[in-house]
Formats: C-alpha cells, sequence, structure tokens
C-alpha cells in the first residue's frame, strides 16, 4: 500500500477544508471543515461523509476556524471516538466555537422544521446538536509548536507558526512508505507578513509533497505597515462619523473582531478617533476574546499592554439579545461590529437590516466575502439584498478595507511557497477558486518549476504518492457536487430573478405588468411548465421571446 492523499474539501473552493491520508499504517484527517458559500456549497455539509469514519485513527488541526474544524462534530455524532490534536490557544478557541456552531446547527433545523410543518412536511434533524459538540470537546490533544509528535504508528508531526489567527498552524508530516518516510507539508491558512499579535510565517524548507492554501492567488493588497493600516481604518471611521450614521463592519468572531478592537482601543486612547460608542455584539466573540487574554503574552507589536487590552470605557462587548436588539435604536455615532463575517449568519443581519435603508450610514467590509454569500451581494453594487425574507434597499455607503485580511496575498504565498522548497513530487494547490488557483499556478511555473508538479485537485480527487513522486491519480467517479455550482448555483440565480421581476414590476404600468406576466407564463407554457387555472396556451412568437429577453 503507498501513501494516498485525498482531497475532500478546499479543492475548488475556499470552505470545507479536509484531507485524508491513507498510509501502510493506517489513515487520518487533516481538517475536518464546514462548508460555507451559496446553498448548493453548503448543501455538501448534509450528504454522506465521502469515507468510513471508522476507519480513521487520529485527526490534525491547523487551527479553529470554523471551516476547518466546523464538521468535527459529525464526525462523532457518527460514532468515532479518535483523537483531535491542536495547539494549545486552538483547544481554546475550541471551547466556545464548536458550541456556537452546533446552537446554529439546531436553530436552523428548529427553524426550518417549522417551515415545514405548516405545510405538513417531515421535520429535519440538526447536522449535529451541541451533545455532540461537547463530545468532541472531550478528545482533543494539544502539542507545542516546533516538536515532534507521534499521533499513530508510522506517522509524526510538527506544527509551525502560520501567522493566520491565534493558535494557526502549518503541519509538517513524516509517513512511513516501507523503510522511506515521504514528507508532507500542509499549509493551512497562511497569514500575512504585516498582522498585529504574531509573527511573520514560518516552516522548514524542502518536502516531498506541499498542499498550500491560494485563497488570494493572483490578488494583491496595497503594501502597508501596520501604522498605515491604523490610519486607513482611522480614515474610514471619521468619514464614516462625519456622514452622521452609524459605522457597521460585519466581522468575524475569531481574529478579526481582536484586531479592530485592539487598533479602534488605541486610535481612541491617542484621540485620533472619536465614536459614541463600540459595540461588539457576539457572544462567540465575547468568548474569544477572553481566550485572547490569557494568551496575550504570545502576541507581537501590540500597542496596549495586556490590561488594556480590549479594555476601553466605550467598548461594549454583547452577549444578551435584549441588549443587542436595543443596538438598533442608536441613528449614528457608533460603531457596531458583529458576526459573521460574510453576512450569512448571525445578528449582524439585524444590523444590516436597520442601517442599510439610511443614507447616512456606512457599512465596512474588512474581510473576504465569499460568491453566494449575503455580504458579496452587499459589496458588489446591489440595489437591494434579501434578508430574513424581505428585500431591504441599500441606501447606506458600502466601503472595502482589505488591509485586514488574515490570509497572504498573492506575493506574500509565492514568498512563502519559495522558502518551503524544494518540493520534490509536487504542489497541490487547495483552497481557492480556480481563477486564484490557476494564477498562482503560473506563477510558480515561471520559477522553473514543471507545470506537472503544480496541481490543483477537484473534490474527491485523489493521489498515490511517494518520496519518489505520484505513482498514480484517479478523479472522482461520481462528484459530490457540480464544480460549476460551487460559483454560482441555481438558488442564486433564482434570487436575483425574482429582486430583478420585482424591481421591474414596480417600475412598470399595470398595462405593462400583465403584459410581462403573460409573457413569462408562455415562456413557461414552451418549457412544459404547468400554467395558472383557466390560462389557455398559446405558442410563442419570436417576437415575444425577445421582448422577455429584453
Amino acid at each position: 500500500m503507498t501513501v494516498t492523499l485525498h482531497f475532500h474539501g478546499a479543492a475548488g473552493t475556499v470552505t470545507g477544508s479536509c484531507y485524508r491520508v491513507d498510509h501502510p499504517g493506517g489513515h487520518f484527517l487533516v481538517d475536518c471543515g464546514l462548508f460555507q458559500g451559496n446553498r448548493s456549497v453548503r448543501e455538501l455539509n448534509l450528504k454522506p461523509t465521502p469515507f468510513d469514519v471508522q476507519s480513521i485513527d487520529f485527526l490534525l488541526l491547523t487551527h479553529a476556524h470554523i471551516d476547518h474544524v466546523g464538521l468535527l462534530p459529525k464526525l462523532y455524532a457518527q460514532g468515532w471516538s479518535g483523537p483531535a490534536w491542536m495547539t494549545e490557544p486552538t483547544a481554546g478557541l475550541l471551547e466556545y466555537m464548536l458550541p456556537d456552531s452546533a446552537g446554529i446547527q439546531e436553530s436552523e433545523a428548529e427553524r426550518e422544521t417549522r417551515k415545514r410543518s405548516r405545510r405538513g412536511d417531515e421535520p429535519v434533524k440538526p447536522l449535529y446538536t451541541m451533545g455532540d459538540a461537547d463530545e468532541a470537546l472531550k478528545h482533543r490533544k494539544t502539542c507545542a509548536y516546533e516538536t515532534w509528535i507521534e499521533p499513530g504508528p508510522g506517522v509524526r508531526a510538527r506544527y509551525w507558526n502560520a501567522g493566520h489567527i491565534i493558535g494557526s498552524a502549518s503541519i509538517e508530516i513524516e509517513v512511513m512508505d516501507g523503510d522511506k518516510p515521504v514528507r508532507l507539508l500542509f499549509s493551512g491558512d497562511i497569514g500575512p507578513d504585516e498582522k498585529v499579535f504574531y509573527k511573520e510565517p514560518d516552516a522548514p524548507a524542502g518536502f516531498d509533497y506541499i498542499v498550500c492554501e491560494s485563497t488570494y492567488g493572483g490578488r494583491e493588497r496595497d503594501d502597508y505597515t501596520l501604522l498605515q493600516r491604523r490610519d486607513a481604518l482611522k480614515a474610514e471611521i471619521n468619514g464614516a462619523l462625519g456622514r452622521g450614521g452609524n459605522l457597521v463592519i460585519p466581522t468575524f468572531a475569531v481574529e478579526r473582531s481582536q484586531e479592530l478592537l485592539h487598533d479602534i482601543g488605541y486610535l481612541i486612547k491617542t484621540g485620533e478617533i472619536d465614536p459614541s460608542l463600540v459595540f461588539l455584539d457576539s457572544p462567540l466573540a465575547s468568548k474569544v476574546t477572553g481566550v485572547y487574554r490569557k494568551y496575550a503574552k504570545m502576541f507581537e507589536d501590540v500597542e496596549l499592554g495586556a490590561d488594556e487590552l480590549f479594555n476601553d470605557p466605550r467598548f461594549r462587548i454583547i452577549e444578551a439579545v435584549a441588549d443587542s436588539q436595543a443596538i438598533n435604536s442608536i441613528r449614528g455615532g457608533a460603531i457596531i461590529m458583529s458576526a459573521s463575517g460574510m453576512c450569512d449568519a448571525g445578528r449582524i443581519k439585524h444590523h444590516l437590516r436597520a442601517n442599510l435603508i439610511r443614507r447616512n450610514a456606512t457599512v465596512l467590509f474588512v474581510g473576504y466575502q465569499a460568491p453566494g454569500t449575503l455580504g458579496h451581494v452587499i459589496l458588489t453594487g446591489a440595489k437591494q439584498a434579501r434578508i430574513h425574507g424581505k428585500l431591504v434597499p441599500i441606501r447606506a455607503n458600502i466601503r472595502a478595507l482589505g488591509n485586514y485580511s488574515a490570509h497572504a496575498d498573492h506575493t506574500e504565498l509565492m514568498e512563502w511557497i519559495s522558502a518551503r522548497l524544494p518540493a520534490h513530487g509536487a504542489i497541490f494547490l487547495s483552497h481557492g477558486e480556480d481563477e486564484e488557483r490557476q494564477a498562482l499556478r503560473a506563477a510558480i511555473m515561471a520559477t522553473g518549476m514543471a507545470g506537472d508538479q503544480i496541481i490543483l485537485p477537484q473534490l474527491d480527487d485523489y493521489f498515490e504518492l511517494t518520496a519518489a513522486g505520484i505513482a498514480g491519480k484517479a478523479q472522482a467517479e461520481t462528484r459530490r457536487i457540480d464544480p460549476h455550482q460551487v460559483h454560482s448555483d441555481w438558488h442564486n440565480a433564482f434570487s436575483d430573478f425574482t429582486i430583478r421581476l420585482s424591481q421591474q414590476l414596480q417600475a412598470s404600468s399595470d398595462e405593462d405588468k400583465l403584459a410581462l406576466m403573460r409573457a413569462l407564463q408562455q415562456q413557461l407554457s414552451a418549457l412544459g411548465a404547468p400554467l395558472s387555472p383557466g390560462h389557455k396556451r398559446t405558442p410563442i412568437t419570436p417576437v415575444e421571446s425577445q421582448s422577455v429577453d429584453e
């Protein structure tokens, strides 16, 4: 048996990271993340696990973001009882991340069950429960950076700082194949060079195979120092407050919230901004901030002392629902940070509903917005957005600040990869969309590496690896999702169509409304769809078809 590497997630998309390694001594996983994005991508979470859960000996986690750990409770719900290895800060974050994710799964299942009951349909079960999350927490095993561990027969691993979030790591792995090891490096998510809290990412050089994230392949951010980043944030805050409304910042509960609190606290202390109040409205972010306080001695480049960190008198870290609801009575002068960072769940939706309609309000995006998410819809210039089933007009000022990304940009990824070379067998580009992966692949080829050594795997592809090179490649017999659905599925197309149809009807006379509806019904008739009762089928002419398209 050779060493076989399976890509069960983050192949052609930026979420659902999960890699399986089969080897002569057993089987293990690197990460087990939740799929996020459009509905077709999210439905991957509900599909059967694409491997025998009971065969897995152990799990290695790169960091605590939910797209890397969010399916861990599902494994335990299926009866798995193996250990999950991680750094100590990652273990501290999971204490809150997994129960929070389980709570979301339970509440979404409850909401869907209520909708189904009105139609007389069967109830739905959550993807996993709080009990499953609690079970997962019992099996955490912690390790230190730069120290070898032996999590299973024939395998040893070593964690290196990835500079992405607290506790994040790239994982160096040696897997015995007969009497010779196959050496792999899983990048995890790589942080940028200029980042508060951490040293620059690190790891050794010289591997057989490197599995590298490619989130920002082909994309550059403006060069900046931490001081320049703080100045850019100051300008956005003062611009927003100068308009007289609130500043709403969708933010992730882990890392982004704490970085923003640090920089906002510093700008308030130095008198450079003057908000009335600063809200961090997220129970999870509140708990995570406690973890950051606990490990504050690990941080680099921090302008505030540990006793000042996240403790400004204007800060309000919100947990109670009633306190969250009260925020929306504030009409101006406040900074409101809330999860989730891509606006696809959580309390941020309520704050967007309250502020998007106000012309003096500002929404500031400080992170990547995946296609299909509400954040992407708002950021890309939509005039309306559907929130909680209702169309909300977008009148607020929409702004973006890229310098708070927790991911390395193209140049930084290339620097990280170059410092890890040579890769004698291959480099696999994962955790990225195809355009970004292609751009990074072209850049690596320009350094002289052969194109057939730079591989862009698709979901569920697998590769037989030896120390001498790839022995074989296999494509999944049946894919769990059409690759085209990763970026734009019919659910998004339908939502866009209904919004545009509503806008067109609102702008039309009664006569034109009827004409449009008749034309649409004729189009459906041509496709064989049932028409409304009493409506006669009439053949559709090329002229009528053209009028509908226009």
